[in-house]
C-alpha cells in the first residue's frame, strides 16, 4: 500500500462529500486507502459516507476525541508507506496526491512534507510556518513582522515575503493537509494526545525534526482548504482550546518559564488587538467587529485569571466566566 489518507470527521457531512469525490476523481495511483475516523458525529456523516463511498473505511469513535486522539485512531489502522492527514473541508486538485508521493519518494531524508494550500477564492492560505518561540511570539504580538524583510532575526509566525511558491524546508505544516512517512510517524507514536485542538501538528513536526528528519514543502502540490467549518461554530470555545494547547506546548518544549512567558506575551497581543479593533468598531460598527471584540474580551479575561503552571500540572482553570458559553 503506497498511501493512506486519514480524515477526521466531526459533523462535517456538508463538506466531506466534495473532499472524498476530489480524492477518488483526481488520484491515479492504484494503491491507496481512505480512512475516515468519525468523532461522535450526529449529523448522519457515517451513513452518508457508507452509502456513497463504499471504498472508504469508516471508524466510528463514540465521542469527540479531539484532533490528536481521533487522528491517531486512523493512523493506527493505516497500512500505507505514507500517511496523509487531511481535513474534511479540503479539495484535492487533479493529480496532487500522485505528485506528492512521487516527491516524497525523491526525498528519503525527509520525514514529512508540506504543500501549497489555497483559499476558496484561489488566494494563498498560509499553511507552513516557523516554530513558535517566545521571541517569535513577541515579534508577532508587537506587529513587527515586516522587519523580517530586512533581517531574519525578526522572523515570527510566518515566513515573511514567501507565498508558498518555491520548494523549501519548513518548520511545520498545518494539520489541514500534511504528509508523513509512515515509519517515522508511527515511530514517534503519532500525535501527542494531550493536545485536543491546535498545536498538535506543531508538536509532531518538532518531534520529526528532533528525530533527525527534514520537513520539505513543495509548491507543485496544491489543495483548496475551505477553512474551519467545525471551528467557526464555536469561536470562543475553540480560541480557549487553542490557549490551553499553547500552554501545553510551551510547557512541554520550554518548561515552566516558557509557559509563564508565553502567557505574558499572549496577553499583550490580546490587549493590542482589543485596542485596534475598538478603534475600528468606533469608526465603523458592525456585528463582525463586535463579535471579534467580545472574543478578545473573554479570552483576555480567561488568560488573566489562569496560572499556566497550575493548569498544566494540576488541571486548574478559571471558573466559568460570565458571557462565555461552555
Amino acid at each position: 500500500m503506497k498511501l493512506s489518507i486519514v480524515i477526521l470527521c466531526w459533523n462535517d457531512r456538508k463538506v466531506i462529500g466534495d473532499c472524498l469525490r476530489s480524492i477518488f476523481a483526481g488520484t491515479r495511483m492504484g494503491e491507496f486507502e481512505v480512512i475516515v475516523a468519525v468523532n461522535g458525529s450526529d449529523d448522519g456523516s457515517v451513513e452518508f459516507i457508507r452509502d456513497n463511498f463504499s471504498p472508504v473505511r469508516v471508524i466510528v469513535n463514540d465521542t469527540n476525541l479531539g484532533f490528536a486522539k481521533g487522528n491517531n485512531v486512523g493512523i493506527r489502522a493505516s497500512q500505507g508507506k505514507y500517511v496523509l492527514i487531511l481535513n474534511p473541508d479540503t479539495i484535492i486538485h487533479e493529480g496532487a496526491l500522485d505528485r506528492w508521493v512521487k516527491f516524497a519518494d525523491q526525498h528519503p531524508e525527509a520525514g514529512a512534507f508540506g504543500c501549497r494550500v489555497l483559499n476558496p477564492d484561489g488566494s494563498y492560505q498560509i499553511s507552513a510556518r516557523p516554530f513558535p518561540t517566545i521571541w517569535h511570539d513577541l515579534v508577532a504580538a508587537l506587529y513587527l513582522r515586516g522587519l523580517a524583510y530586512f533581517s531574519d532575526i525578526f522572523l515570527s509566525d510566518t515566513y515573511t515575503g514567501w507565498s508558498g511558491n518555491t520548494e523549501r524546508e519548513i518548520d511545520w505544516q498545518s494539520g489541514c493537509c500534511i504528509l508523513f512517512r509512515a515509519n517515522v510517524l508511527k515511530m514517534l507514536g503519532g500525535f501527542d494526545e494531550q493536545f485536543f485542538y491546535h498545536y498538535e501538528e506543531v508538536d509532531l513536526c518538532k518531534r520529526v525534526w528532533d528525530a533527525g528528519y527534514r520537513i520539505i514543502f513543495t509548491p507543485d502540490v496544491t489543495i483548496t482548504h475551505l477553512g474551519g467549518q467545525s471551528v467557526n461554530r464555536f469561536p470562543v470555545r475553540f480560541e480557549l482550546e487553542r490557549c490551553r494547547n499553547r500552554y501545553r506546548y510551551y510547557y512541554k518544549h520550554f518548561g515552566r518559564r516558557g509557559a509563564r512567558q508565553c502567557r505574558h506575551i499572549y496577553l499583550a497581543r490580546l490587549r493590542l488587538r482589543q485596542m485596534g479593533y475598538s478603534i475600528l468598531y468606533a469608526l465603523r460598527p458592525n456585528e463582525s467587529l463586535k463579535g471579534r471584540l467580545e472574543m478578545y474580551r473573554l479570552t483576555a479575561r480567561w488568560n488573566t485569571q489562569i496560572d499556566p503552571i497550575r493548569f498544566i500540572e494540576l488541571g486548574e482553570e478559571p471558573e466559568r466566566i460570565p458571557g462565555m458559553a461552555h
